[in-house]
């Protein structure tokens, strides 16, 4: 009679692990960020954002928002421009005012690669190049676009821990293309800054100033027409300002003359003079999104970026520019079999044992009834 509520016991103490809560997930840091790589990509010039946790939905679990940006500011600076990340990756997530709120608490500025849903005072970037996997990327759209337009062109080094090829023939042509290489955040904020440049004339001079920025420290671009040449151009402490290329195809300060005029590019909470060779007739002032005059923007977006390494290793001495959405990486677990088994075991193992001494002692004592 005792063999069934023993079995049963038995039974129960084998079932119970595996009907027990999990246990929370634990988080890897990838060390890349903040050793060899991530300074690196950050003297080039590209950009981290953030993409939450690994396999966790924002919608869901919204923490991971706020939670994501600590990650990357303990590790790195989000661009030489600023130190806070302002991107975000959604990826097909259609955003709702909870997360669209969280996202802004987090001082999150731009989402981008995914329907946004409700995204109240977010600037959205949409994914429109393609991938840069191998014949995926959009060539129509990257061979006639619009001008001052962004293309944004997705890129992701593994799925399901399957290395992904990337497209060479494709990066070695969009290297060889005129355009302005830059990140989200950084179009974004150049576009800003371009828009609120000002300027005066006195005499031979022009004036331009540029208030400083309460967010990241992005240069803008404006064209200024005029006809008489320029002599030389000169910051607030009279020293000439460096001259660009007009082959420069990643964002810095500084100045070419045009035809009619110049360009000029400079950082927020600056002054510059720009000494002509006679009294300007007219001057007229023009924003322009796009750095140094080129026709339009290109960025690759390294989406669910969970190690640097991976995602960044074949684009070495590349000159194209990344924004990095960064996804904190799950601890790769030894699955739920083993510690079940193992747990199972030890528990099973005092009764087993009781059971079996129980079986014996009764087994000894029924010949001598007899």
């Amino acid at each position: 009679m005792m063999k069934k509520p023993i079995g049963l016991s038995l039974v129960v103490i084998l079932i119970l692990p595996m009907l027990a809560p999990p246990v929370a997930g634990e988080w890897e840091t990838d060390s890349w960020l903040s050793n060899v790589i991530g300074p690196e990509r950050l003297a080039l010039g590209d950009e981290f954002g953030c993409h939450g946790y690994e396999g966790l939905d924002i919608l869901e679990d919204p923490w991971t928002i706020a939670a994501c940006r600590d990650y990357l500011s303990d590790l790195t600076e989000a661009s030489r421009w600023g130190a806070a990340p302002i991107s975000f990756g959604l990826k097909g997530v259609q955003l709702d005012e909870g997360a669209s709120t969280a996202l802004l608490d987090a001082k999150f500025e731009i989402v981008g690669d995914g329907p946004t849903g409700y995204s109240d005072g977010l600037t959205y970037f949409e994914s429109n190049g393609g991938s840069l996997e191998l014949n995926l990327a959009n060539r129509s759209l990257l061979e006639s676009p619009e001008q001052h337009s962004l293309i944004s062109i997705e890129w992701m080094a593994r799925m399901h821990d399957l290395k992904v090829r990337e497209d060479g023939g494709l990066v070695s042509w969009l290297e060889e293309q005129e355009v302005w290489f830059t990140t989200w955040g950084e179009w974004a904020h150049h576009r800003i800054s371009g828009s609120r440049v000002e300027y005066s004339t006195a005499g031979d001079s022009i004036t331009a100033s540029l208030e400083s920025s309460t967010t990241w420290n992005v240069p803008g671009t404006i064209e200024l027409h005029f006809h008489e040449g320029v002599m030389r151009v000169v910051d607030s402490n009279d020293t000439d300002f460096p001259l660009i290329d007009s082959g420069e195809r990643h964002l810095r300060v500084g100045w070419r003359e045009i035809p009619d005029g110049a360009v000029l590019t400079m950082e927020p909470g600056t002054n510059l003079t720009i000494e002509l060779d006679g009294e300007p007739k007219s001057v007229e002032v023009v924003p322009l999104p796009t750095f140094n005059g080129l026709h339009h923007s290109v960025t690759v977006v390294g989406h669910h970026t969970t190690n640097l390494f991976h995602w960044s290793s074949d684009f070495q001495d590349s000159q194209l520019r990344f924004t990095w959405l960064i996804e904190r990486p799950s601890a790769e677990g030894v699955g739920w079999l083993l510690p079940v088994l193992a747990a199972s075991i030890l528990l099973a193992v005092p009764f087993a044992v009781r059971y079996l001494v129980s079986r014996d002692e009764m087994t000894s004592i029924a010949p001598m009834s007899e």
